[in-house]
């Protein structure tokens, strides 16, 4: 195919720098996350103490999934994430079960807390005086001369409940969670093999050095009470250290959480778009608007469950709820990756991390989230009937050949939908 022939056909364009895979990654995880979390991990590990480790021991599981997923984006050159990497390790069925869980549970479940974060915080100016987050240095510097009392036997082993734990590292989890997101943009990156570890590794080392000295200066100013009495932490935090600065909090957090938002859609629109070219979504999913070429109808397709996921969700209920789906099937991907390697030894990636990471990180995954039924029994059953649920679609549908009828119905809608939305099949292969 000629040059001008290329530019002007329908495909995804590897537009994806490393500083904007960089930006995707910080953006993604840096959200909603360190602004409700702290409480949410307080909580459930019972202590200042316990809650700091909780914080490194989910930065450093962050990593080493990071790190994973690293090397399945060197492995597998095509985009998806999750999906795709457990469809071409594991198989079609359990691919198709993190699909049905990522659009009716995961994914809308996650943007809902976002969301309900981002409206938390913007009304709290409203009821009561508040100020901004606060920048890197100053954070640093009230370590030096404030409320150290309140890191006083910050290990207090009567308040460690140990079936708590998993919710603890949900919440933990939850603020980290954004790592994995290149996996899912892998056909647009410039120089995947090398852009994809070397943004992983410092995005999550630059993240777990910011969320370590967010919560000292939570607790340095705060304390422990204060933390689990607040209903929006930043805004406390600021309103007693920076009042001066009042007026900057809701534009801040407003912008942490329109960036982790816009990652998601992002992201989750080219799972359903791979999905739908690999035969396990409608393949209106696969199509490209014929001008902005991004795929428009998976991107709309998460508004009305989002929607309802805010009308009847509370933000803790709804981080537990999706966490135990989330991390089963990322557990079951890095399990796939032990897989690969075992299948196909012939296969060299250009990058390749040692494999206790992969064993260590698939164990404790699901370990944490076999912990969570005795955690959480109401809100971990219903995001396992949601999983489970999958089954019988899958071979109903997906695994059965649709009749002819069906089909022609089928088609006729995808094609009137395809002309309303302006849109078009990938003219190029780009994996």
């Amino acid at each position: 195919m000629g040059k001008d022939k290329k530019e002007e056909a329908v495909f995804l364009r590897k537009k994806i720098t490393l500083l904007r895979a960089f930006s995707l990654l910080i953006g993604s995880m840096v959200g909603s996350g360190i602004f409700i979390s702290p409480k949410g991990v307080l909580k459930n590990s019972g202590s200042v103490g316990f809650s700091l480790l909780v914080w490194f021991s989910c930065g450093l599981l962050s990593m080493f999934g990071a790190l994973c997923y690293a090397e399945l984006g060197t492995r597998i050159t095509k985009s998806g994430g999750h999906y795709i990497y457990i469809l071409e390790t594991l198989g079609p069925l359990p691919s198709f079960l993190f699909l049905w869980a990522e659009f009716f549970a995961i994914r809308p479940a996650n943007s809902a807390v976002v969301s309900l974060a981002f409206g938390r915080y913007m009304l709290e100016p409203f009821f009561a005086p508040c100020a901004a987050p606060v920048p890197a240095v100053k954070l640093v510097s009230l370590l030096g001369y404030c409320h150290t009392e309140n890191f006083q036997d910050a290990f207090d082993r009567q308040s460690l409940v140990l079936d708590k734990l998993p919710l603890a590292f949900y919440a933990g989890m939850f603020a980290y969670s954004g790592w994995f997101q290149t996996g899912f943009v892998r056909e647009e990156l410039v120089k995947p093999e090398r852009n994809i570890p070397l943004a992983v590794i410092v995005s999550v080392i630059t993240v777990i050095v910011g969320y370590m000295l967010t919560n000292v200066s939570y607790y340095t100013v705060l304390g422990t009470e204060d933390v689990l009495a607040s209903p929006a932490v930043a805004v406390s935090f600021v309103q007693r250290a920076f009042k001066s600065l009042i007026s900057v909090v809701p534009v801040l957090v407003a912008l942490s959480c329109f960036g982790t938002m816009n990652g998601g859609i992002f992201t989750f629109s080219r799972t359903l778009f791979v999905a739908s070219r690999e035969g396990q979504w409608p393949p209106l999913f696969s199509m490209i608007h014929i001008r902005r070429h991004t795929p428009l109808p998976a991107v709309m397709l998460m508004f009305p469950l989002v929607t309802a996921m805010v009308c009847i969700g509370d933000i803790y209920h709804l981080l537990t709820f999706f966490s135990f789906s989330r991390w089963l099937f990322i557990g079951l991907a890095t399990l796939g990756l032990i897989v690969h390697r075992c299948r196909h030894p012939e296969l060299q990636s250009p990058f390749q991390v040692p494999l206790f990471v992969p064993v260590s990180f698939t164990i404790i995954c699901l370990f944490t989230v076999a912990m969570s039924f005795y955690s959480d029994p109401v809100n971990i059953s219903i995001g396992c009937t949601i999983v489970l649920s999958g089954f019988p679609v899958y071979y109903l549908i997906i695994h059965r050949q649709m009749s002819d009828r069906c089909r022609n119905v089928f088609y006729y809608l995808t094609h009137k939908l395809q002309l309303l939305l302006e849109v078009v099949q990938q003219e190029i292969k780009t994996y």
